[in-house]
């Protein structure tokens, strides 16, 4: 049984919701899920299952970085019976040509990250989006006339870096954008064969050091959470 997630069996829907922080996992379920009750706070790492749109819906945090979402997604698709996850997070922008508050839905995560390699045997720099889950969000969002821009993102284990501009790896696959965990969580969909996609929402410019302050974040969010919740009522 979970070490990580002391949910019962039953209590986590198919498709879950991934933020990074607890405390949003709360908010999404607070705001926007019917009936929704608490299922997991080990290490206050915080699970939620609700219902939108007559639609089962799991809304929980997966923490910073690769490691943190591999423990999480893994015992989700493993333990819980979980076919797909998104998660939704925030990334900076390696380029002016995107614009804060902007929605990218990943296609392919790029690391420097082992830990495709190391837990999987996977060598290739670039996790494809696997699954059927990015094509849904696609369609749900210009359905709903939702602007969403398509892309590589890179995840990289490190946010500080004595290295300014966008690295050569990210540079190499057209990487926007970068964030720190769907690298992970595509690397263990892919060999679980589970379904899994990635939503973030631009909250820095790296460039100009334009940033999203924490209240304008709160705002800033909620078409991505909408859109991911949408998506998962449809599946």
């Amino acid at each position: 049984m979970s070490i990580h997630i002391n949910a019962k069996t039953g209590e986590i829907a198919s498709t879950v919701l991934m933020p990074g922080d607890p405390l949003r996992a709360q908010f999404i379920a607070e705001n926007y899920l019917k009936h929704a009750v608490k299922v997991s706070q080990t290490r206050n790492v915080l699970f939620y299952t609700g219902v939108y749109n007559n639609t089962r819906v799991t809304i929980g945090a997966s923490g910073m970085g690769c490691p943190s979402i591999g423990i999480y997604s893994y015992e989700l698709f493993t333990e819980f019976n979980v076919d797909n996850i998104i998660r939704i997070g925030t990334c900076g922008s390696y380029t002016t040509d995107l614009r804060l508050y902007e929605l990218i839905n990943v296609k392919g995560a790029v690391s420097e990250s082992a830990f495709a390699k190391n837990a999987w045997g996977f060598e290739e720099e670039l996790q494809e989006c696997p699954g059927a889950v990015f094509e849904s969000i696609n369609k749900v969002a210009a359905q709903s006339g939702t602007p969403l821009q398509i892309g590589n993102t890179h995840s990289t284990d490190v946010f500080y870096s004595k290295n300014p501009g966008t690295p050569s790896l990210a540079a190499k696959y057209d990487c926007r954008a970068v964030e720190m965990e769907s690298f992970a969580l595509f690397a263990n969909a892919r060999y679980l064969a589970k379904n899994a996609a990635c939503l973030l929402t631009v909250t820095d410019i790296i460039p100009t050091h334009e940033r999203l302050s924490a209240a304008e974040r709160e705002q800033a969010l909620r078409p991505m959470m909408k859109l991911a919740l949408d998506t998962a009522s449809s599946l």
